[in-house]
């Protein structure tokens, strides 16, 4: 299952990629356009996530040639969870929350140099993210993370 997640749920589809799901956000210029959104969703499989109800107007849509959900605005949470019910999805390893990417288990050594000192002793995870490059460790933000998708998936 794949996402795509217009203008308005930014914070969902950081938190889609957090639960595993490659999940497009669309941010910027003509990514904006309803009908780029819509021929998106169509040539890359993507279930289309929308705040907007004007999408239903759009013949992919109406026509259910596209996966469509329509989101209520409100808290992330609800929204994740909304999702998560509505596919039936399960967690899966986290993809990078910035940029999509996938994120690898590389060994300390990798990523000497790149991370605080403190980190480096405290912890022997780390994973790279294939897209952008970043380095991410299991610390108390982490947690926090999983708290949260504890209490959707749970």
């Amino acid at each position: 299952m794949k996402f795509l997640c217009d203008a308005m749920l930014g914070g969902l589809a950081k938190w889609l990629r957090a639960s595993g799901y490659d999940t497009y956000y669309a941010r910027e210029g003509t990514e904006l356009a309803d009908g780029f959104l819509v021929r998106l969703a169509a040539d890359e499989g993507r279930a289309l996530l929308t705040s907007d109800g004007g999408f239903l107007e759009r013949k992919p849509v109406r026509d259910g040639e596209i996966e469509f959900l329509l989101l209520p605005h409100g808290p992330v949470e609800g929204q994740l969870r909304r999702v998560v019910r509505h596919y039936g999805l399960v967690r899966r390893e986290s993809r990078c929350m910035e940029c999509n990417g996938e994120l690898r288990q590389v060994s300390a050594g990798a990523v000497s140099g790149r991370v605080p000192c403190g980190v480096a002793e405290d912890h022997d995870r780390f994973f790279l993210c294939g897209g952008c490059g970043r380095v991410f460790w299991h610390g108390s933000h982490w947690e926090r993370i999983g708290g949260r998708l504890a209490r959707v998936f749970g």
